[in-house]
């Protein structure tokens, strides 16, 4: 038998933005992201459905990975793996 449910990545932290419309979930990510350490997944939860564009706009212009988005019923989750910083 085989399962067909998305595998997820490994996680470091978690921001819980339920119940938060844009342009809060954004913004408590990237405060998040400044805290992790380089190549750390941090995982946001939203419950804002604008959140799935904005989350890849935003990683887009940051250059940290989504490494991915699990849009269930009530709830999407994005994976985001904080930037490497440059090597002097």
């Amino acid at each position: 038998m085989t399962d067909s449910s998305p595998v997820t990545p490994e996680f470091q932290h978690t921001v819980d933005a339920v119940g938060l419309a844009c342009p809060l979930p954004i913004l408590r990510a990237k405060k998040a992201l400044a805290t992790i350490a380089s190549g750390e997944v941090l995982r946001v939860i939203t419950t804002d459905r604008g959140a799935v564009r904005d989350f890849q706009a935003f990683c887009r212009q940051t250059g940290n990975e989504l490494l991915a988005q699990v849009d269930d019923v009530e709830q999407v989750t994005h994976y985001l793996k904080r930037r490497l910083k440059p090597t002097p």
